[in-house]
């Protein structure tokens, strides 16, 4: 009696080489060339959008005079989209397997990354218009902070009251 090993689809005979739709590594080497490139290879072009242009936008903050928070920035959205591109990889050869729901695409190219996308372009665009100045928002970065903070906060809490999380 054959069995087929765990996640190889059952059509293939066992001791089968199976070639995956993508490649892990192919997809952190694109990354790494350019941002954003590894999640276009992936198949998650908003991803890809919002990558690019945060980390576009962080030397564009950068060059206006704002250094902080921009300058911290451009590494974690670097490294961020290496990840990233990884772990979307993973994934899509995750549901070839058969071991990942589709319900996980879903989400990966949900609308907040239009959304963040779009509220970038409209910071630029108001930057560029004189009707914002980057430079003089600079010391206004720790907002972000702020707002990061608050939103984990509820966050948690809102997971608490539904005994999602554990006790502390």
């Amino acid at each position: 009696m054959s069995s087929t090993p765990p996640g190889l689809p059952s059509a293939a005979p066992q001791g089968t080489f199976v070639k995956l739709p993508k490649s892990s590594i192919l997809a952190v080497v694109l990354s790494f060339l350019f941002p954003g490139l590894g999640q276009i290879y992936v198949g998650q072009p908003a991803k890809a959008f919002v990558f690019f242009f945060a980390f576009v936008g962080c030397i564009y903050g950068v060059t206006e005079g704002v250094v902080f928070p921009f300058a911290f920035l451009i590494p974690f959205v670097y490294i961020f989209g290496l990840i990233d591109a990884y772990r979307g990889a993973e994934e899509v050869n995750a549901r070839f397997l058969g071991a990942a729901s589709e319900q996980r695409e879903e989400k990966s190219e949900s609308p907040w990354w239009g959304g963040g996308l779009a509220l970038l372009g409209l910071i630029l665009l108001l930057n560029n218009l004189g009707w914002l100045k980057l430079a003089e928002l600079g010391r206004f970065w720790p907002l972000i902070l702020i707002v990061a903070g608050i939103l984990f906060l509820y966050s948690s809490l809102r997971k608490r009251g539904n005994g999602v999380g554990g006790s502390v």
